[in-house]
């Protein structure tokens, strides 16, 4: 049997929380983690343990960063969003009114907002996949990307935007900034925050990472559809990344780094005042938090809810009984890896690990429990709204 080494702080009225948290290794299911929250723009849990590494030889620290998977579509929303409200920019514009070569092959009527609604149906890099040498290049991507054609026709349907969606909004950026969506996201949300949190670690850093287990969810995906089908094609077929990346190129979809403590506190920055910033206003954070795709996904085939770049209640990974405000919005990883944020209680939340998922389509037993505890506790406290 192996100790695990736990560490952090949590405010008295969040102590359920610190208990779950340890309940967690106890049982046996976590490897490390760390869950951070936040409430009312000041942090109330920041907690860490178990190790950063199979050998359990690498305590998990206060700075360890976790593979974020497609919570690092998060990082990139709110970069897009603080640009959107920092230059006034049109979401319903066409998207080819600055990039011109996206208007090929029937997108020429494609929206920003079609995009972070998961509804321009640009899924599929299948054409041209994705590999290490193109992400490293940015542009072979933004290319692939104008030459793709919808997978149905645009804002008729939704669909997880699985590989390309970071890609989409990256490209953006850099139209309206000459900065790549990860440049923009250090320069402008992570260095005013003080965040530990990365699409891209600078070049020679020595941050200290964890090593991520395979999840059983990553396998399910792999089986998931024929090789012909839209599942496969834009979850599986659109990527040839066979080998880990170097963390210093921009993954913007999945590759982004960071603790649960600077994830909470980004979120909390979205729907109030942290240490005096506030990253988009209150009325681009109630845009966020209302549905506009909500059904089954043509991707994988699973009910899901989707508000402005963020998943919302309604569907498994944001169920009920978690407590999840209906204004809650986040993002879920299949390695397990959950963030929200819920503006009616003025909460962020983000929990990271590396033992991967064990479910498919639902919140992460571990992160629901946590959830679970946060909320009762903000109604033992008297302080919920």
């Amino acid at each position: 049997m192996h100790e695990y080494p736990q560490a952090g702080l949590a405010a008295d009225a969040f102590g359920e929380v610190a208990a779950v948290f340890e309940e967690n290794f106890t049982a046996g299911e976590e490897l490390g983690a760390a869950v951070g929250v936040y409430h009312r723009g000041r942090p109330v849990v920041d907690l860490w343990g178990g190790w950063a590494d199979p050998a359990r030889t690498d305590p998990w620290r206060s700075d360890t960063l976790a593979v974020l998977a497609s919570p690092t579509k998060a990082l990139v929303t709110a970069a897009y969003l603080h640009l959107v409200d920092r230059q006034r920019l049109d979401l319903d514009e066409p998207v080819a009114a600055h990039w011109p070569e996206f208007a090929a092959n029937g997108k020429a009527a494609i929206t920003p907002r079609m995009i972070l609604t998961q509804r321009s149906g640009i899924v599929c890099l299948d054409h041209a996949p994705l590999t290490p040498s193109a992400l490293r290049a940015h542009t072979p991507v933004a290319e692939a990307l104008a030459a793709a054609s919808p997978e149905w026709e645009p804002d008729t349907a939704h669909g997880y935007h699985a590989t390309t969606y970071g890609h989409l909004l990256s490209e953006l950026v850099r139209r309206r900034t000459g900065l790549t969506a990860g440049h923009y996201f250090a320069r402008h949300l992570a260095g005013p925050l003080g965040l530990d949190a990365y699409i891209g670690l600078p070049a020679g850093s020595d941050a200290h990472l964890a090593t991520m287990l395979e999840s059983k969810e990553l396998d399910m995906l792999r089986a998931l559809g024929e090789p012909g089908s839209l599942t496969h094609r834009a979850m599986i077929g659109s990527m040839r990344l066979h080998d880990a990346l170097d963390p210093s190129v921009e993954d913007p979809s999945y590759g982004g780094l960071a603790g649960a403590g600077s994830l909470s506190r980004l979120f909390a920055a979205l729907v109030g005042e942290v240490d005096g910033i506030r990253l988009i206003g209150p009325d681009r954070t109630a845009e966020v938090a209302r549905p506009y795709s909500r059904g089954t996904c043509e991707v994988v085939l699973l009910p899901s809810t989707w508000g402005l770049g963020f998943m919302l209640p309604d569907s498994p990974v944001f169920p009920a009984s978690a407590g999840l405000g209906p204004r809650a919005f986040g993002f879920d990883g299949a390695n397990g890896t959950f963030v929200f944020a819920d503006p009616d209680h003025e909460l962020a939340f983000a929990y990271v690990q590396n033992a991967g998922s064990r479910t498919i389509g639902r919140m992460n037993d571990r992160a629901h429990r946590l959830v679970a505890a946060v909320y009762r506790s903000l109604g033992r406290s008297g302080r919920g709204v």
